[in-house]
Formats: structure tokens, sequence, C-alpha cells
């Protein structure tokens, strides 16, 4: 694997790619990005029609849009989706009309604390049209009559998702998923694909224990989708990751899942501990992004939630200001070393059994000791040993090993390892 700060460049670069594309919860804007994400690592790519009736939703129609602008009296565009998509309402019916800038301002969407940013916003399931833009873009425009032209289409077609499969040694999975419905706007969550895609990668390097399921969806829609088609097969997801906001400069914040016990939420505790990383563990709540998803009762799956700053917890969310100067490689480069440092917890999570439970094993004379000459942390690789056979009981995982001993989980994985090749322990 690459250096972390040549990965961090990497992502960075996919990102600064993909912002430009106009993406939703349906669409071409979706396809291109996934086209993209592809020439990453390979993807299946899932049609599902519209009018597809997935738990308590239905598939909507598919959204594409062309152009759309407002110009002024002369032609000049004041309002121009070809600068950005952020300026056309998100799902916005066509509409091509001239009209008074006071009828206007009633479709006219803007951030008056922020005037110099656009901000953000969709109307889904409510047939509706418009435009975003900076307020002080606003506060110039003169009375007068504007043309107001939005070319695009709504009707049955797609809704589009994609995923990605690292085999493992086991057909128990972990999913990690990630939303592809936002248009321009670069920490949420262009910066969490990213980090997905190239987490993929390094997992396929080697062969992990679990099979890892990467999930490229669009928001809400795109999640309880993927949760319909596979209903049957869910108990196999064992752990999962919700990545968003992956790139921003603040500090992480791990939002558990609805158990709040789950393996996952233990071992990214423990890693984030660990690493004395500045970090924020929250409590799940039933809002926010996909982890609501799985974490529904009815699937109640240990599925938490990594990111930096939360949804909604710095000024620039879902704003022109999350834009690729906005996140940074450093950023995402750490972000991506926490979720490699959990799921290497995780593959090596196990519970084993002493098979030598009476008493003391001598250890010198099994070649233990001596295949710990020269450490530096001799004493501390002698303490793991002890502490993997005395709790080697079937019922205490190595991370409860770690945990309750303070020991950092690589050494009593490596114990572990040593102790099984000795025959001392099995799994």
């Amino acid at each position: 694997m690459a250096p972390m700060t040549e990965l961090g460049a990497e992502m960075h670069a996919l990102v600064e790619r993909l912002y430009p594309l106009c993406r939703s919860i349906t669409g071409d804007g979706v396809r291109a990005t996934l086209d993209i994400v592809g020439e990453y690592v390979p993807l299946q790519v899932h049609e599902v029609p519209t009018g597809t009736q997935v738990l308590d939703w239905t598939v909507p129609q598919e959204w594409n849009i062309r152009d759309a602008y407002v110009a002024d009296a002369t032609g000049r565009r004041v309002v121009d989706f070809a600068a950005s998509s952020l300026h056309v309402l998100g799902y916005s019916v066509p509409v091509s009309a001239t009209m008074p800038l006071a009828e206007l301002r009633a479709h006219l969407h803007t951030l008056p604390d922020h005037p110099a940013w656009v901000p953000y916003r969709t109307s889904y399931y409510k047939p509706e049209w418009g435009f975003c833009l900076a307020q002080e873009t606003l506060d110039a425009l003169p009375d007068g009559e504007y043309e107001v032209r939005i070319d695009s289409t709504l009707a049955d077609g797609h809704l589009t998702y994609a995923e990605h499969v690292v085999p493992g040694q086991v057909a128990d999975e972990v999913i990690v998923s990630c939303h592809v419905c936002h248009p321009s706007l670069a920490n949420d969550n262009l910066a969490g694909i990213a980090v997905a895609t190239f987490l993929a990668r390094a997992l396929a390097e080697r062969t992990p224990y679990y099979t890892y399921r990467f999930i490229y969806a669009p928001g809400t829609i795109g999640a309880i989708t993927w949760l319909a088609r596979n209903a049957e097969r869910i108990d196999r997801v064992k752990h999962g990751l919700v990545l968003a906001c992956a790139g921003d400069p603040g500090r992480l914040t791990y939002k558990q899942s609805r158990r709040g016990d789950a393996e996952i939420d233990r071992v990214i505790r423990h890693v984030l501990a660990a690493s004395e990383r500045p970090h924020h563990i929250t409590e799940f709540t039933p809002y926010g992004y996909d982890e609501r998803q799985y974490c529904s009762p009815g699937f109640n799956l240990g599925v938490g939630s990594l990111s930096r700053t939360p949804y909604a917890g710095y000024p620039e969310y879902h704003t022109s200001a999350d834009n690729p100067d906005f996140v940074s490689p450093e950023a995402m480069a750490d972000t991506l070393a926490v979720c490699r440092e959990a799921f290497a917890v995780l593959d090596r999570n196990r519970q084993y059994t002493n098979l030598s439970p009476y008493g003391e094993p001598q250890l010198g004379r099994r070649g233990l000791y001596d295949a710990l000459g020269g450490r530096s942390d001799t004493k501390q690789a002698q303490m793991a040993m002890l502490w993997v056979l005395n709790l080697s009981d079937g019922e205490h995982s190595l991370l409860d090993i770690a945990e309750r001993s303070g020991l950092p989980f690589d050494t009593v994985a490596v114990a572990a390892g040593a102790l099984q090749g000795a025959g001392l322990i099995k799994a």
C-alpha cells in the first residue's frame, strides 16, 4: 500500500474529479459518478425500476437535468447551472417562463447569514422548482423581467446503486456504506466515497477474515432499496460502518450503533482511544445518515457511523463552501487510517479456549519465552501471553483481553498467535 501522504493526495484528486458532477437520488449524475469510482474498484451496478416497492417506500421517477438559468433582460445569466450544480433546486420540475423579480423571489433560496455562499436545497418528493444563489447576488438584482429556464426531466427510469465486494475467509460480512446523491459537496459526501474506495483497495491487498461489501447508494432511498433487496441474506451482516463527512479538519467523531455495544462500537472506541487521536463518541440517534436505516428496529444491525465533524456541525455544511479546498488530503488519510486500524482489529478479534487450563503451562520449554528474546517490549509480550492464557475460556475475545489488561490489541493478538502455534489455545 502506498504511503498515507500519497493516498491522501490520490483521494483528494478523486474528490476534485467528482466534484463538478450533478448528482441526485437518481439519474445520470449517479451513473457518471459510479463510472469513475469503477475505474478504482470493480463495481456491480444495480438499476431498480421506478415504481418498485422497497419496504415502506417506492422508487421515484428518475430526474435528469441538462441546463438551467435565470437571465436578465440583456440575456446575461445571473444564475447559471453550468457554473455549479448547486444553483438548481434538486429534482426541480421543468420550467420555461418570463416573470418579474417579485414573482421569482418565491423560488429563490439564499443564505443571508453567509451572503457569499450558495445553499444546497432539494425537493425530492414534492413537485417544485427553484434556484439557489448567493444572497449578495440576489441583492444586486434590479427589478424587472427575468427569463427562467430549467431543462430537466422527471420520467420513469431507475434508481442506481453499486456494490464492491472484497472476498474474505468467511461469508459473514462487514458492510461499508456511503451516499452518492449529493451534488457539488466535497465533504458531504465525496470524501466518504473516496475513503471507502481506497479502503476497499487496501483490503484487497490481503485476504481479510470477513467479506467486506461496499455499498455506494443514494441517501435514505438507496439504503432502503438495498435492505429491501437483501432482506433474505441480512443475517450475514455482522458489522458495518457508514462513512460521511470524512475530509474536513475537525476531530474524528464516531456515532455508535443503535445497540451501543455492538462489536464495531467497541472496536472503534478502542482504536480511537489507543491511538490518542482527538475524537468524540456519540450515542445513536434516529437522525443522520444511513446508519438509521441499517439500525432500524427490524434489522438492528451493528452499524455505526464514522465522520470528522458530524452533519450540520460545521457552517460550510450543505453550501458551496463545502468545496475541494475545504477537505484536505491529510484529513482523508487520517480517516482512512482509522478505518484500516479498526478493521484490522475486527478481523483478528476471536475467542479462544485454553487447552491447558489447569495451572499455568510451562512456556519456556515450548520456546515461547525464547522467541521473545531481544524484543524491546519483552515484558509486555510475556504479560500478553499470560493474560491470553488466563482469559481464553471461550467467553472472552481478544478485545476483551486487551481492554481488561490495558495492553495494545496488536500485542495481545500476536501473543494469541504464538500460543495457538504452540498448541496451547484453539479458536
